[in-house]
């Protein structure tokens, strides 16, 4: 029991220590959030009222965001889905196929979709279609990671079932594994969607259309009550895209 203590004491040290080092990398000062103040004065004296007559167009601007995402992510979902029965140890098939897809998966993830935007920008110019490669590049790696570790947690026991009845290995999976997976497939799959609408905005940072390119535009021109807007409509958005996944997932499970 003492040494039990003693070890908790040091994990506390220890994070002790990280949190002191962190603070003092990143200039880190609680005295500055005494200025927090000065955000009260400028959201009320610069981002108010809001720019209303601009509602049609960047309502349009908005869906386009949407577009981006949902097509970014369903994409992603269609390709990861295969690829993540051969990056689970249980329906790989071989250590080869299995080490080869996960480590695919695993280079995919850990690239950030404003790389690869970076990179679709330059190759195919400003635009939305730049932005959709990008989102639907690193889901590809996220979902089938997540949907792999589905797979090898399922119940064993319909496999075996199928495969009593003749059923050959990739229908076996299909049926067996599949149904119970689904649910949380799509829990992952509109958490990735809400996750791709915020990441469109910065993706449209760096000329990637939507909303976030229009968002950029008024910050860089200082048109803060258009600023406004933009975040109504984004909130907006955001909220609604939750409150449909959990309609849908609620019907679902």
């Amino acid at each position: 029991m003492v040494w039990f203590r003693r070890r908790y004491i040091v994990y506390i040290f220890l994070i002790i220590i990280a949190l002191w080092w962190s603070m003092d990398m990143t200039d880190f000062e609680w005295r500055k959030l005494t200025q927090i103040g000065n955000i009260i004065d400028m959201v009320t004296t610069r981002f108010l009222p809001v720019e209303w007559s601009l509602f049609p167009r960047m309502a349009y601007h908005s869906l386009v965001t949407l577009a981006m995402a949902f097509l970014g992510t369903f994409l992603a979902l269609i390709v990861a889905l295969p690829l993540s029965f051969l990056a689970a140890k249980n329906t790989s098939g071989t250590l080869t196929m299995y080490l080869s897809v996960r480590g695919g998966l695993s280079a995919l993830r850990s690239i950030p979709e404003i790389v690869f935007g970076l990179i679709f920008v330059t190759a195919f110019g400003l635009g939305p279609f730049a932005a959709v490669l990008a989102i639907i590049l690193h889901n590809i790696g996220v979902l089938g990671k997540l949907i792999s570790e589905l797979i090898e947690a399922a119940d064993s026991g319909p496999q075996e079932a199928m495969r009593s009845v003749g059923a050959t290995k990739w229908v076996g999976h299909l049926f067996s594994i599949l149904p119970q997976i689904w649910p949380n497939v799509l829990s992952q799959y509109f958490y990735r969607f809400e996750v791709a609408i915020r990441t469109s905005l910065i993706l449209g940072f760096i000329g990637g259309g939507g909303i976030g390119q229009q968002l950029f535009n008024h910050f860089q021109s200082f048109y803060y009550t258009a600023v406004a807007l933009d975040i109504v409509l984004i909130m907006i958005m955001v909220i609604m895209v939750d409150f449909i996944g959990g309609r849908i997932r609620a019907r679902v499970i």
